[in-house]
């Protein structure tokens, strides 16, 4: 690999000037300029990233914070996943790599207590792309209090440079529940994702406004506080399925918690969906793998990266963009677990941006 002091040495010039030269200095005249370029080209130079980021005060790379907790697998989550995909093509189209954290207590590799900002501030990061966390992290409050430029995916973030990407998620629980009011049923149960985020809020305030607009009954043990994973999903189906007056169908707030509502299902002899339909929300790939296959609301995980990519750009390239206020539409997928007659079809809202 060629380095700037070889460039230098062929040129028959300084590595000060080179460097000017590379950088667009004025203090080097333009046939200089024009010679250096030309021999950086031929022997193929690349400057160092760290070189790069004294003179530009840029390192083009992304912080990513996905912070689930405990017990959770974050990486292992297809949500997260597809996420990812999204965010790595809308990053790498704008020229930034991205730069995934590390979450584990106690510390932070290089002396001090865990910390996100310090991390951030470590790497020299030029802004960064949140997930998973809920709304009182104390160490997510200190990184978009920062000033970095920060884009929350599916969550709320507070701070003067921060603004969110998320999927339209009440209109798409509400979607779920129309469904299953339009095959019948009246005794609509859900079982929420973890209420202190964005989205768990949202799906179960969909969900309860559709009812009310059906004009069906509020009926709060028809609503099990879940977590998004499967076991909550099943243990929610069984307590719900035990109930003097069970529900027919079953809104759960993610398609892993479906997957547990179908297990649980099964193990007490319910069929789904004669007995019991069941809706879920994502349509991960296991949504149209599984027995039956899973009807669900889809949120299109890829497009929320690739716009909080392009959200986070803006704001890194101009300290005076307006953060980024992204909706990303929903649509709902009718596949057999609901009970639906005919070919699977598609309802689809239309994408919304709130500035």
């Amino acid at each position: 690999m060629t380095t700037i002091q070889q460039l230098a040495a062929q040129s028959g010039v300084s590595v000060a000037t080179v460097s000017r030269a590379l950088n667009g200095s004025p203090e080097v005249s333009e046939s200089t300029r024009a010679r250096i370029l030309e021999l950086a080209r031929k022997l193929d130079y690349t400057p160092s990233a760290a070189a790069r980021t004294l003179v530009n005060r840029r390192s083009h790379v992304v912080g990513v914070v996905l912070e689930t907790g405990p017990g959770h697998p974050d990486l292992l989550h297809p949500f997260f996943q597809e996420v990812l995909v999204g965010l790595k093509h809308g990053a790498g189209a704008r020229g930034y790599d991205l730069l995934l954290f590390a979450t584990d207590e106690p510390g932070n590799g290089f002396g001090g207590t865990h910390s996100y900002l310090r991390r951030a501030e470590h790497h020299g990061v030029d802004g960064a792309i949140v997930m998973g966390f809920d709304g009182n992290h104390p160490e997510i409050g200190k990184l978009a209090g920062s000033g970095l430029p920060c884009v929350a995916v599916d969550a709320d973030l507070h701070g003067a440079r921060t603004g969110y990407v998320m999927s339209e998620n009440r209109e798409g629980a509400a979607l779920a529940v129309r469904h299953l009011r339009e095959l019948g049923h009246e005794r609509i149960a859900t079982i929420t994702g973890i209420l202190g985020t964005r989205p768990g809020a949202d799906r179960l305030e969909g969900y309860r406004a559709e009812i009310a607009a059906l004009g069906l009954p509020p009926r709060y043990e028809y609503v099990v506080e879940g977590d998004f994973y499967d076991e909550s999903g099943y243990r929610g189906t069984r307590a719900l399925l035990e109930l003097d007056e069970p529900p027919t169908a079953i809104f759960a707030a993610s398609d892993l918690m479906a997957a547990g509502a179908l297990r649980a299902a099964s193990e007490l002899g319910v069929s789904v969906p004669d007995d019991l339909a069941v809706v879920g929300f994502d349509d991960i790939g296991l949504a149209s793998l599984i027995t039956p296959q899973l009807t669900t609301v889809k949120q299109d995980m890829a497009a929320l990266g690739e716009a909080a990519a392009d959200g986070l750009g803006r704001m890194m390239e101009d300290p005076d963009a307006e953060p980024a206020r992204t909706l990303v539409p929903t649509r709902l997928v009718v596949r057999a677990s609901s009970g639906a007659q005919g070919a699977s079809r598609a309802t689809t809202l239309t994408s919304k941006k709130v500035r």
